[in-house]
């Protein structure tokens, strides 16, 4: 076994991103400052969106997206049930109901023709919206959900918490950044230490629209507004109104200097997590009993993660841990948590995701992962299952 174990993912940060966050302790705001709008703008130019609200992690952004969408009680909402809980929770934080809809078996996304099938098979009116989720870095085809969306008048809500940096190809040949927010309503990212931008906590969530920007930023801070234009009345400059039940879902300007520091290598981060996927599927091309992840020819995959699929899923976690390979499993189907099979879910209830969860492992993913390092977990890797 190795002196340092090799976790499955890590934060990388340097001596400029330390900088930056000294220059922001030694400066006048901690929060609430002008970091925060710098953060915000850099990040929008980063995807092409419009508008981007910083918020203090991405769970947050989720709820803030189903509430600024206008989830409520009595609605009911598709997810994909290959994600964390987040991306379903957000929905059941708004006192809404979640429907599963079974994912890709090649993808892992969620099956955009049993999205369509399970819109046609119920009522109109049925669901509300539907939340997609760019798993392990793999975009969705938003064009693709769109029009499904608009033939049943659904809102969508894109989890790209692991696709920073992701791109797919349009109808007309042009390559769309994931979050540019020219077909989903709200899109949220995660700046968790073991994701492309690290901020400790942090997210992003990017929009398009005016309406949607003004109610993002109104619920991240209480419902407060200083905004004359919108308020019933002003008493001065102090005056400030509470418009909406809101939270207070602020990132600090300590962790968005972080946050822009780690945007500015972004590119570096995604060229490296490449090059580490490359050597994986050159290592593992044709070894019978390894399934490696599918990438089609015009999307640009983000590799937050890189999923292999074996047989003996739980004897190779074991095997790997044992060596000091901590490789992870991502994730537990949603639809089978004790919370959600509250609601009538269980085994065979979505197979495919069901299957997928049998057999996935996520293997070490990071830029700073060596070539030493992959080395030893490939090598670790093609031992178990020569063994077996």
């Amino acid at each position: 076994m190795r002196d340092k174990p090799i976790p499955y993912g890590r934060q990388n940060i340097t001596e400029a991103d330390i900088a930056a966050v000294v220059e922001t302790l030694k400066s006048d705001f901690l929060t609430q400052g002008p970091k925060i709008e710098e953060f915000e703008r850099s990040f929008a130019e980063y995807v092409g969106a419009p508008y981007a609200v910083a918020v203090n992690n991405a769970t947050s952004g989720l709820h803030l997206a189903a509430k600024a969408v206008g989830v409520c009680p009595g609605q009911k909402v598709i997810v994909t049930p290959m994600t964390f809980a987040a991306s379903a929770n957000c929905i059941r934080y708004c006192g809404a109901d979640v429907a599963f809809c079974d994912i890709d078996p090649e993808t892992y996304l969620m099956d955009t023709r049993k999205l369509a099938e399970m819109l046609e098979n119920h009522p109109a009116g049925t669901f509300a919206g539907v939340v997609i989720v760019d798993f392990a870095g793999y975009p969705h085809n938003l064009e693709e959900v769109r029009r499904i969306a608009d033939r049943h008048g659904l809102w969508i809500i894109e989890d790209a918490c692991h696709a920073p940096g992701a791109w797919w190809t349009d109808s007309e040949g042009k390559q769309q950044l994931t979050g540019n927010s020219r077909w989903a309503d709200c899109t949220v990212f995660s700046f968790h230490p073991v994701k492309h931008i690290a901020t400790g906590e942090g997210g992003m969530v990017t929009t398009a629209d005016p309406l949607l920007l003004e109610r993002l930023r109104l619920f991240r801070t209480h419902g407060i507004t200083r905004a004359p234009e919108i308020m019933d009345r002003n008493d001065g400059g102090w005056y400030y109104e509470m418009r909406e039940l809101g939270f207070n879902y602020r990132l600090t300007d300590i962790q968005a200097a972080l946050g822009i520091s780690q945007l500015s290598r972004a590119g570096e981060g995604i060229s490296r997590r490449l090059r580490i996927a490359d050597r994986y599927d050159e290592a593992f091309r044709d070894v019978p009993g390894i399934k490696t992840p599918y990438r089609a020819g015009d999307i640009g995959h983000a590799f937050h993660l890189y999923v292999i699929q074996v047989a003996d899923r739980k004897g190779l976690y074991d095997f790997l841990r044992a060596e000091g390979v901590l490789a992870q499993v991502h994730y537990a189907p949603l639809h089978l948590m004790p919370y959600y099979r509250r609601d009538g879910w269980k085994e065979g209830s979505l197979p495919v995701v069901e299957d997928y969860y049998a057999h996935c492992l996520s293997l070490p993913m990071y830029p700073t992962l060596t070539d030493e390092e992959q080395d030893y977990v490939i090598e670790k890797v093609l031992e178990f299952v020569a063994g077996k």
